[in-house]
C-alpha cells in the first residue's frame, strides 16, 4: 500500500492534543515520533516544527522513552542544524530539564514513602525495648539493605538511569560541532554536577571516557562541516575548562585513576594550546596532582608538584603586586598561603623514602623499561625538563629561602633529618614535633613516611659504628610518641625490604634478638638507583653522615688514597712539579684571553643566527598556518557548496518522487474506485490491478454493464414467468371459496352498518338535545345583547371613519409617491439611455476615424514600397546592365588574348614588306592588323571574302575593290601607341551584324545621327573619336554624367 499522505505539523500537533485527551498518551508520541522522523519532514519550516519536537519530548520524558526521544532529536538536529541552532539548544535544554525535575520529584516522593514507612513503623511497634523483630533480623540477612535502599531502588533509579540515559544522548548528539559547542560544555559540567551530587562512580568513568571518545573522533572528523577546530584557542580553553572540572569531580570521588587520566588529557590539551594557561588553572592542576601522587605513594612526585605549586604561587604574587595580570587569573598568593605551600614542600621532601621499603616499590624496579616510561610521563605531566631527585628538590627549596617561610616546626624537622641527625636523640627530638603535625588532618598523612626515613637513617649510620647490636637498644631509639609508635614487628619487616631490595645488609638473629651488620670488606657498595618510583637519585655516601669509613671502603678506596698521599707528597717536595702546574695554568690563561674575543663574536654571531632561523621558522610557520586555514576555509566552502547542491538535488528528487507517488496513488485509487463499481453484482470478475489502463477499465466496465443487463433480463423473465403461474393457481382455488368469502364479508358489512347507525342516532340525540339548551338559555340574553351591540356600532362608527379617511390619505400619498418615482426612473433610464446612444456613436465616428487614418497609412505604406520597390528594381537593371557589360568586356579580352595566340603560331611570311607608322590612327582600322597571307595558288583570305560580300551589295561603295590572293594588299602601317584611338583589346563584330553599345553611344553624343554603318565582318568598327577620350581607350565604357561634362 502506498505511505499515508504527508501531514502539516500543525494538524499532527493538534491530533497528539486529542489523543492526549482521550488518555492516549502512548499513540500521540507515536504520531509525533512518526513525524519527526519522517523525510517528508526536513522541508517543513522550522518554526511549524518546533512546537511539536517540544511536545514529543514532554511525553518521551513522562513515558521514560528515551530511545524514542533519542531517535527525534537525531532528526530534528539533522534537519536544523543548518539553519536554526538556537532551536536545537531550546528542545536539548526542555530535554535535561524535564529530566532533572522528574528525578528530583521521584527523590522527593521517595522521601515522603519513607517517612511515612517509618511512622508507621514507629506507631506499630508494641514493645519499645524490641525494636528488632526475627522477621525484621531475617529481611536484614536475606536482602542487606535497609528499607529506605530499597525505597531509592524502586522509585528514584530508574529516573536516575532515565536522567543519566539523556546526558549520554544529548553529548552525543553534540558531539564535533563547532556552532552547538557551548551547549556541549554546558551538558558536560551538568553531567559532572549529577555524579558529584548523586555519588554516581560508574556513570562518572563512563562519562569520562565518552568525552575522551569525542575527542579523539574531533581530529579524526575535522574535516567536516561545522567540525570543531582544537587550534582555535577558545574552544581549546573552554574543552580545559571541562577538563579541569572533570578533575575536580575525580578528586571529589576519590577516583584517583580517572583523576590521573583526567590530568594526561589536560597536559595533552596545553600542549595543543597556543595560548598560555591562567595562573589560576595551573595552581588547580598542581595541587590536584600533589593529592593523586599522595594517594598513590609517590612522595617524589608529590613533592615535586607542591614544589610546582609553590613556584606558580610566587609568580602569580609577583604579577598581581606588579598590576601586570590580574587578580581573578590569578590564585590566592598571601602570606600564610606562601607559608603552607612552603611548610608543604619542605615536608614532602623530607618525605620521600631515601631506599626503598615496600615490595612493589623498589630502587630495581626503576631497570624495567615500562617504570622508565612511566617516570617519563610524570616528568612531562610536571613540566620538568628532568626527572625530580631528593638532593634536586632540597636544592631548589633552600635556593628560594623556603626555610624562612616554612612554620617553625617544619623547619626544626628539616635541621634534625638534614643537618643534625643523631640517632641516639632522635625520637626525643622528633616527638614534640611529630605530635604538632599529627593535630593537622593534612599534614599527618606524612608522619609514616618520615617514620620509614627516620628508620632508614638510624640503620645506615648504625651499620657504621656498630657491628651488631640489640634489637631491644634499636626499639628504644626508634621509640616514637603514640600513636604513631613503631612494633617490633614493624622494624623486622622494614630491615625485610630492605635486604631484599639490596639496599640493606643485616642479619637478625631472633634466638638472642641481636642484629648484626656485614662486613665484608670485599663487598661492593650498592647505591640507591637513579628515578626510583618512591626513592631518589643520590647515594648513601651524599645522604648519610660519615661518622666513619667502613672497612669494605677502606679496601675500596686504598689505591685513591695513595693516590693522593702520593700528590701531597709531590707537591711540597719537588719544586718543578708546582712550578710546572703553574706555567701550566698560565699557559690556559693565556690562551684563554686570546681567543675569548673570538669565541665572544663567534657567540654573538651564533645568536644573530639562530634569532634569524627563529623569525624565518615562525614566519614560515605562519605562512604554513595561514595556508591550512585558507585551505580549510576554501574545503569548508567547497563542502558547503556541495552539501547545498546535495540537498537541492534531494529535494528535487523527494519532490519528483512525491509527484509520481501520488499520481501513482490516485490513478490506483481511481482504478480500485472503477473496480469497485464493476463489482456490484454477484456475478462480479476477478480483476488484476497491476496491469490495468483507463481503456481496459472502460472495457471491463462495458462488459460487465452488458453482463448486468442481460442478467436483469433473465431475471424478470423467470420472476414474470413464475408470477403468472402462481396468480393462475391463486386464481383457480380463488374461484371456488368466492360464494362463501362473499356471504361471510356482507354478515360483517351488515352487523358493522347496524352498529355505526345506532351510534350516530344516539350521538345526533345527544347533541340536538345540548343545542336545544343552550338555545333555551341564550334566548334569556338577547334583550341585552341586541341594545349593546347597537350602542357599540354607533360609539365605533366614526372612528371607523376616521381611520379610513386616513388610510384613504396615506394611499393616495403613496401612489403619488410611486407615481413620481415611476416617472423619475423613466426620465432617468432615458438620459442613460441617450448617453449611451451618444458614447456609442462618438466610438463609432472615433472607430470609422482610425479606420480611416489607418486605411490612409496603408495606402501610403504601399505607395512608398511601390516606389521603392521601383527604384531597387530600377537599380537591379543597372545592376544586370553592368554584369552585361562586364561580361562582353571579358568575352571580348578572351577574343583577343585568342587571337594574338592564333597570330604568334602562324609561320613567318617569305617577302618582308616593310611597315609604314602612321601618324593617326583614321587611315586604318583600328582591329588587329592583317597580315599578308603566302599562298602558291593564288587563293584569297577569308577576311577578303567576307569583305566582298558585304560591300557587294551597297551601291554606293567607292573603295577598292577587294584585293585578291594573288596581289597582296600593301602592309598595314603601325601607328604609334599615342596616336590610337584606343588603347584597349581590337573590338570584335556583334552577331547578326547590329551595332555595339559604343557606336549606339557614339551616335546619342553626336546629336542624334543616325547610327553608323555596320561594319563587315572582317573589319573592326570605325572609332568613336571625341566621345570616347574620357575613359581613356576605346575599349571602354563611359558613364553618363562623364559623358555630359565632357559635351559641356
Amino acid at each position: 500500500m502506498p505511505p499515508p499522505p504527508h501531514q502539516k505539523p500543525e494538524n499532527v500537533l493538534k491530533r497528539a492534543h486529542e489523543l492526549i485527551g482521550v488518555n492516549q498518551v502512548p499513540a500521540a508520541l507515536t504520531l509525533l515520533h512518526d513525524h519527526i522522523t519522517s523525510k517528508r519532514s526536513r522541508n517543513v519550516p522550522i518554526a511549524s516544527l518546533e512546537p511539536v519536537m517540544l511536545l514529543l519530548v514532554e511525553l518521551s520524558v513522562e513515558q521514560k522513552k528515551g530511545k524514542l526521544a533519542k531517535d527525534a532529536l537525531y532528526s530534528y538536529k539533522n534537519i536544523a542544524q543548518n539553519t536554526n541552532i538556537a532551536t536545537i539548544e531550546l528542545v536539548l535544554k526542555k530535554f535535561i530539564l524535564l529530566a532533572a525535575e522528574k528525578v528530583t520529584a521521584a527523590q522527593k516522593k521517595a522521601d515522603e514513602v519513607q517517612e511515612s514507612l517509618d511512622a508507621t513503623a514507629t506507631t506499630n511497634v508494641e514493645d519499645l525495648e524490641a525494636t528488632e523483630t526475627p522477621e525484621s533480623i531475617l529481611l536484614a540477612t536475606v536482602s542487606g539493605e535497609q528499607s529506605r535502599d530499597r525505597t531509592e531502588r524502586a522509585v528514584v533509579t530508574p529516573w536516575l538511569k532515565f536522567l543519566w540515559e539523556a546526558y549520554r544522548t544529548v553529548l552525543d548528539i553534540l558531539r564535533n560541532n563547532a556552532r552547538l559547542e557551548l551547549l556541549y560544555q554546558s551538558t558536560a559540567l551538568q553531567a559532572f554536577d549529577f555524579c558529584l551530587k548523586y555519588q554516581r562512580k560508574t556513570e562518572f568513568r563512563r562519562l569520562c571516557e565518552l568525552l575522551r571518545n569525542h575527542v579523539q573522533t574531533a581530529a579524526k572528523y575535522s574535516s567536516q562541516m561545522h567540525a570543531i577546530n582544537l587550534n582555535d584557542p577558545d574552544t581549546l580553553q573552554r574543552h580545559l575548562e571541562t577538563r579541569f572540572q572533570q578533575l575536580n569531580v575525580a578528586v571529589e570521588l576519590e577516583l584517583w585513576q580517572e583523576a590521573f587520566r583526567s590530568v594526561e588529557d589536560i597536559h595533552t590539551l596545553l600542549n595543543l594550546s597556543k595560548r598560555p594557561p591562567k595562573n589560576i588553572m595551573m595552581a588547580n592542576y598542581y595541587e590536584k596532582l600533589t593529592r593523586i601522587f599522595l594517594v598513590g605513594e609517590n612522595y617524589l612526585f608529590h613533592a615535586a608538584a607542591w614544589s610546582r605549586y609553590y613556584n606558580l604561587l610566587r609568580q602569580s604574587a609577583a604579577i598581581v603586586a606588579s598590576g601586570h595580570g590580574k587578580k581573578s587569573d590569578n590564585p590566592s598568593a598571601t602570606d600564610a598561603d606562601l607559608q603552607k605551600a612552603a611548610s608543604f614542600v619542605l615536608l614532602s621532601a623530607l618525605s620521600i623514602p631515601v631506599i626503598s621499603t615496600t615490595r612493589s616499590r623498589g630502587a630495581m624496579v626503576d631497570f624495567d623499561e615500562a617504570r622508565k616510561n612511566k617516570n617519563s610521563r610524570l616528568t612531562h605531566l610536571l613540566g620538568m625538563s628532568a626527572a625530580p631527585t631528593r638532593a634536586v628538590l632540597f636544592r631548589d627549596a633552600l635556593s628560594k629561602s623556603l626555610l624562612k617561610r616554612a612554620t617553625p616546626e617544619i623547619r626544626d624537622l628539616y635541621n634534625i633529618l638534614e643537618v643534625d641527625f643523631h640517632p641516639l636523640s632522635i625520637c626525643k627530638k622528633i616527638s614534640p614535633i611529630l605530635t604538632q603535625i599529627g593535630t593537622d588532618s593534612e599534614m599527618e598523612k606524612y608522619i609514616l613516611p618520615l617514620q620509614q626515613v627516620i628508620l632508614t637513617r638510624l640503620f645506615q649510620q648504625l651499620s657504621q659504628v656498630y657491628e651488631s647490636v640489640d634489637l631491644a637498644f634499636v626499639e628504644s631509639l626508634a621509640d616514637f610518641p603514640e600513636p604513631f609508635r613503631i612494633s617490633r614487628g614493624t622494624i623486622e619487616k622494614f630491615i625485610m625490604n630492605g635486604n631484599k631490595k639490596g639496599d640493606l645488609s643485616i642479619r637478625m638473629d631472633h634466638a638472642t634478638g641481636v642484629l648484626n651488620f656485614d662486613k665484608d670488606v670485599f663487598a661492593s657498595s650498592k647505591a640507591v638507583h637513579a628515578g626510583s618510583a618512591s626513592g631518589s637519585a643520590e647515594s648513601q655516601t651524599g645522604t648519610v653522615q660519615r661518622l666513619q669509613s667502613t672497612p669494605s671502603e677502606i679496601v675500596r678506596t686504598q689505591l685513591s688514597r695513595l693516590s693522593n698521599a702520593l700528590y701531597t707528597t709531590c707537591f711540597y717536595t719537588d719544586p718543578t712539579f708546582r712550578q710546572g702546574q703553574v706555567e701550566a695554568r698560565n699557559a690556559a690563561l693565556a690562551r684563554t684571553k686570546a681567543g675569548a674575543e673570538k669565541e665572544h663574536h663567534d657567540t654573538l654571531a651564533r645568536k644573530e643566527i639562530i634569532q634569524k632561523r627563529k623569525e624565518e621558522a615562525s614566519e614560515l610557520q605562519a605562512k604554513r598556518d595561514k595556508e591550512k586555514a585558507r585551505q580549510k576555509r576554501l574545503q569548508e566552502q567547497a563542502l558547503a557548496e556541495a552539501e547545498e547542491r546535495r540537498l537541492t538535488q534531494e529535494q528535487k528528487e523527494r519532490e519528483e518522487k512525491r509527484l509520481k507517488d501520488e499520481r501513482d496513488r490516485v490513478r490506483k485509487e481511481e482504478l480500485k474506485k472503477q473496480i469497485a463499481d464493476l463489482k456490484l453484482g454477484n456475478n462480479a470478475v476477478e480483476i488484476d490491478v497491476e496491469n490495468l489502463n483507463d481503456i481496459d477499465i472502460r472495457a471491463m466496465k462495458l462488459a460487465q454493464l452488458e453482463r448486468e443487463k442481460n442478467d436483469i433480463k433473465e431475471r424478470l423473465r423467470v420472476t414474470g414467468k413464475r408470477i403468472d403461474h402462481l396468480e393462475r393457481a391463486f386464481r383457480k382455488e380463488e374461484a371456488t371459496k368466492l360464494q362463501d368469502d362473499y356471504a361471510k364479508q356482507r354478515e360483517r358489512d351488515l352487523a358493522v352498518y347496524e352498529k355505526d347507525k345506532e351510534d350516530t342516532l344516539r350521538e345526533a340525540e345527544a347533541k340536538h338535545k345540548e343545542s336545544v339548551a343552550l338555545k333555551h338559555r341564550l334566548e334569556r340574553l338577547m334583550p341585552y345583547y341586541e341594545p349593546f351591540r347597537n350602542s357599540m356600532h354607533e360609539r365605533r362608527r366614526d372612528e371607523f371613519e376616521k381611520r379610513r379617511r386616513d388610510a384613504q390619505h396615506e394611499l393616495e400619498k403613496q401612489i403619488n409617491a410611486r407615481k413620481k418615482e415611476y416617472r423619475e426612473r423613466k426620465l432617468r433610464e432615458k438620459r442613460e439611455r441617450e448617453e449611451k446612444e451618444k458614447a456609442l456613436r462618438e466610438a463609432e465616428e472615433r472607430a470609422a476615424r482610425e479606420k480611416e487614418e489607418q486605411e490612409k497609412r496603408q495606402e501610403q505604406k504601399r505607395a512608398d514600397m511601390a516606389r521603392l520597390k521601383e527604384q531597387r528594381e530600377k537599380e537591379r537593371q543597372e545592376t544586370l546592365e553592368k554584369a552585361a557589360l562586364q561580361e562582353r568586356r571579358a568575352e571580348e579580352a578572351m577574343a583577343r588574348r585568342q587571337a594574338e595566340k592564333e597570330t604568334a603560331r602562324l609561320p613567318p611570311r617569305r617577302e618582308p614588306v616593310a611597315l609604314e607608322r602612321t601618324e593617326s590612327g583614321g587611315d586604318r582600322p583600328s582591329g588587329a592588323p592583317r597580315l599578308q597571307l603566302a599562298s602558291a595558288t593564288g587563293k584569297t583570305s577569308w577576311r577578303d571574302r567576307e569583305n566582298a560580300r558585304n560591300t557587294a551589295p551597297s551601291s554606293d561603295s567607292s573603295g577598292p575593290p577587294p584585293p585578291s590572293r594573288a596581289a597582296a594588299p600593301p602592309a598595314p602601317e603601325r601607328s604609334e601607341p599615342d596616336s590610337r584611338s584606343g588603347g584597349g583589346p581590337p573590338r570584335l563584330n556583334l552577331q547578326g551584324g547590329k551595332p555595339s553599345w559604343r557606336e549606339r553611344e557614339a551616335a546619342k553624343a553626336s546629336g542624334g545621327a543616325s547610327a553608323p554603318a555596320e561594319p563587315a565582318r572582317g573589319e573592326a568598327p570605325p572609332s568613336s573619336g571625341e566621345a570616347l577620350k574620357p575613359s581613356g581607350g576605346a575599349g571602354k565604357w563611359v558613364p553618363r554624367h562623364a559623358r555630359e561634362k565632357q559635351g559641356s
